[in-house]
């Protein structure tokens, strides 16, 4: 239930996190460093300030779990992933919800913004890859492949190509145009 910071020099625990409900699933950095990210099994996310520890927003609008989140590399907008089989990009400074983006037919387990922060990759237990518009929420493709639920999802620096893995023990990596 709670997200630390370590630093990565000496090891030591800087910052302790307490305010969600349930295990928290993952945590991102704001390009900046400034702003954290935490997805918590309480169906929220929580964005805390990086240097104080403080609770700056709190964003609510899954109705399961939230598995990850990440921020646009542009620091602009955060994107999550949930049992709830959606995604949602939020307003990193506010909180608003922006799009509700829906095409899994399972769990979404992995999220990624493009270099650009134009585009989002998510990986589901539904074996697939999607691509979709950060802009619009619309779905550009969906990348069919594994066999097993994907894990894991990320854009290459020049944001033409998205790797993936999962329980399948395969490495993919598709062509994101």
């Amino acid at each position: 239930k709670t997200a630390k910071v370590w630093d990565a020099a000496s090891g030591q625990l800087t910052l302790t996190f307490k305010g969600h409900a349930a295990e928290v699933w993952s945590v991102a950095f704001s390009p900046d460093g400034k702003k954290i990210v935490s997805a918590g099994f309480d169906k929220t996310l929580k964005v805390w300030d990086a240097n104080t520890g403080q609770e700056l927003l709190t964003l609510k609008g899954h109705t399961d779990g939230v598995t990850r989140a990440a921020f646009s590399p542009d620091g602009k907008k955060i994107v999550s992933a949930s049992w709830d089989k959606t995604l949602k990009v939020w307003d990193a400074t506010n909180g608003q919800q922006l799009l509700n983006l829906n095409g899994h037919t399972e769990w979404i387990l992995s999220v990624a913004f493009s270099p650009d922060s134009k585009k989002i990759a998510s990986g589901s237990s539904d074996k697939t890859v999607k691509l979709w518009d950060a802009v619009s929420g619309q779905e550009i493709t969906t990348f069919k492949g594994h066999t097993d639920l994907v894990t894991s999802v990320a854009f290459s620096p020049d944001g033409k190509k998205i790797a993936s893995g999962g329980h399948d023990k395969v490495g993919k990596v598709w062509d994101a145009g």
